[in-house]
């Protein structure tokens, strides 16, 4: 007989991806409540966020590019008023992507606070989330991953890359800020921009090829599915979308590349300390060698989100598969 639990999940935040969490929180609320347990929502950036707001927020759709709103949101938390919810809570379930969220600092406040939850901890967030840091652990473990720089200028860019290159936020996630640089008065271009937001970027060799991404739940991998996208790179428009990409699961891919491709994503999982769920995204290059790009530790649960999609063709409804999550985390707790 399942356990009830009052479980308060995380979602909005002031990333530049609270759109895209709210959607995604909204979900995973709804799926643990219709799974009988008592949930409630709460908003790092603005407070507790009643039933009729997740309805408006699981009926809607996402915008085409982060809203201004979403990426000037208040800084300021609202947790600290809310303490109490979260020391009356069985377990939390972070559905926050990006910035605090899924750094790690959160997750760091929930163990000060001793209250358990869901998804990898403060090391594993801040590992992951830090994409020169994540590439250097592979590369020290000798699994493939495009070469890249963190440069300053065009001439130090080109010291080591050759164009195309992907031009990317360091600490950025959902496909925010991802461009593809053909020239190097873009690249220029780039570059400024990146300095007036102050934000760190990588500039990183683009590896032509077929966009993998695999799904670990537990000490699982789900089925390895391919994104087929409408533009030239897998964009913020293409992430959410439904109509700027094909999403195939299972991939089209033979047997023993999808077992090598899994294994890979178990590695890199234990190799940055994940725990519970990730997804991990790579490129297959036309000699076959998977390239890794990154790891998240907390990606997207919206309707249109791959893992979700992934954990479909294991024959898990959005229900069960939320709830499976749970169970393991419980597990890993007791």
């Amino acid at each position: 007989m399942r356990k009830t639990m009052k479980i308060v999940v995380l979602l909005g935040g002031n990333s530049e991806e609270r759109d895209v969490s709210l959607a995604s929180g909204a979900q995973v609320a709804n799926g643990l409540r219709e799974n009988g347990h008592d949930v409630v929502s709460l908003d790092p950036a603005h407070g507790l966020v009643g039933l009729p707001e997740e309805e408006e927020l699981l009926s809607g759709s996402l915008p085409r590019t982060p809203s201004l709103e979403s990426q000037n949101v208040s800084p300021s938390m609202k947790l600290s008023e809310h303490l109490d919810t979260l020391n009356e809570a069985d377990i939390v379930f972070p559905v926050l992507h990006g910035g605090v969220g899924e750094n790690g600092t959160i997750q760091a406040l929930l163990d000060l606070l001793g209250v358990p939850y869901v998804g990898s901890d403060l090391l594993g967030c801040a590992i992951a989330m830090n994409k020169d840091v994540t590439k250097k652990l592979l590369r020290s473990a000798n699994i493939a991953t495009p070469d890249w720089i963190l440069a300053n200028t065009v001439e130090e860019v080109m010291e080591v890359l050759d164009l195309p290159i992907i031009y990317k936020p360091v600490d950025g996630g959902s496909s925010v800020g991802i461009t593809m640089v053909t020239n190097k008065g873009s690249m220029e271009e780039s570059l400024q921009n990146s300095f007036q937001h102050n934000s760190l970027f990588m500039c990183e060799a683009f590896v032509p090829g077929r966009e993998l991404t695999v799904g670990i739940v537990g000490r699982d991998t789900l089925p390895v599915g391919e994104i087929i996208s409408k533009h030239e790179i897998f964009d913020y428009e293409c992430k959410y979308r439904p109509e700027m990409a094909d999403e195939i699961f299972p991939a089209e891919i033979d047997e023993e590349t999808s077992r090598k491709v899994s294994q890979i994503a178990l590695e890199v999982h234990g190799l940055l300390n994940l725990r519970d769920f990730s997804r991990i995204d790579f490129i297959l290059d036309e000699q076959g060698t998977p390239w890794c790009l990154e790891a998240n530790t907390l990606p997207g649960m919206t309707a249109n989100s791959l893992l979700p999609k992934a954990a479909e063709a294991a024959g898990f409804s959005f229900q069960e598969f939320c709830e499976r999550l749970l169970l393991i985390a419980n597990d890993r707790i007791d």
